[in-house]
């Protein structure tokens, strides 16, 4: 039954766990986005070890490190006799297999789109017996993103480009958001024309003179540098083309914040960050709920 929930709500899950009749009592997060989620439905207090890159709640720099997104270590992984692990659709390609093969149960979750999200906190809900926590984290997810798509539905939609990566100093390697991205969506949401890579999963390259043929009215740059340099490296590297209207008109912003590239409930966060940057002419508190 467990098992079909899963796979009713968009979630693959090895079945191992579907025998489990009892929640988990020592969980692994691997991803991120899923130790969001298990704080934001109140399971957190399960998680005995998380990934190299999870910084959320504050309270994973207590927590044992089993390394890195896809190169986990298998050895430190299996010392800590968890009974679930959690990961991103991504992830499973690289370790799926050799947790079968060790016998441990795996929850993996997509992460691609918008509504990938809001089924991952279903299943982690579910896994971990914390239905009704995730629904409610759901419902103010969603209605997080209703307010800021009422509020943006009558302003002008102005064109955006949002770069995920590139060559550090340089507009070498763009890479930006496409269709199928939460992100994309989000930015849509928050009252803007998206400027897509020609790309159907998610991201995609984008060439220098694709940016100046579509000459985006904001770019939002979330491929960070060094902290102390960050805002000269910005500047700097987008003044190779000053004939955008993005760059002449001062409209390029660092997103640096690092709940931006996961899908999680922070989608709900990331969907007012990009009204404030796409819509300055609004009162900020617009976008909170009253």
């Amino acid at each position: 039954m467990m098992t079909q929930r899963w796979l009713a709500a968009g979630i693959l899950s090895l079945g191992l766990y579907a025998a489990v009749a009892a929640p988990p009592k020592r969980i692994v997060s691997i991803a991120p986005s899923a130790t969001e989620i298990l704080y934001g439905v109140g399971a957190f207090d399960r998680v005995v070890a998380v990934s190299e890159f999870d910084t959320y709640p504050p309270a994973v720099k207590l927590l044992p490190r089993v390394g890195g997104w896809h190169t986990p270590n298998l050895e430190r992984l299996a010392a800590l006799r968890p009974d679930l692990i959690v990961m991103t659709e991504a992830q499973a390609a690289f370790v799926l297999d050799q947790l079968r093969q060790m016998g441990i149960p795996a929850l993996v979750t997509k992460s691609q789109s918008v509504e990938d999200a809001f089924n991952a906190i279903t299943a982690i809900g579910q896994a971990t017996g914390k239905e009704r926590e995730a629904a409610q984290l759901s419902a103010a997810t969603r209605s997080a993103l209703d307010r800021v798509r009422a509020r943006a539905r009558n302003l002008p939609h102005p064109t955006v480009l949002c770069v995920v990566d590139r060559t550090p100093g340089t507009l070498r390697d763009l890479y930006a958001t496409a269709r199928g991205s939460f992100l994309t969506e989000l930015l849509e949401t928050a009252g803007s024309k998206v400027i897509a890579a020609p790309d159907r999963a998610g991201y995609g390259k984008i060439s220098k003179e694709t940016v100046v043929a579509m000459n985006p009215d904001i770019i939002l740059d979330m491929a960070h540098g060094s902290q102390s340099k960050s805002d000269a490296e910005l500047k700097a590297a987008w003044r190779e083309l000053p004939e955008i209207r993005a760059v002449r008109s001062g409209r390029v912003y660092e997103v640096k914040d690092e709940f931006v590239p996961h899908a999680s409930q922070f989608i709900a966060r990331t969907v007012v960050l990009f009204a404030r940057l796409l819509h300055p002419e609004v009162p900020a508190g617009e976008w909170e709920a009253r």
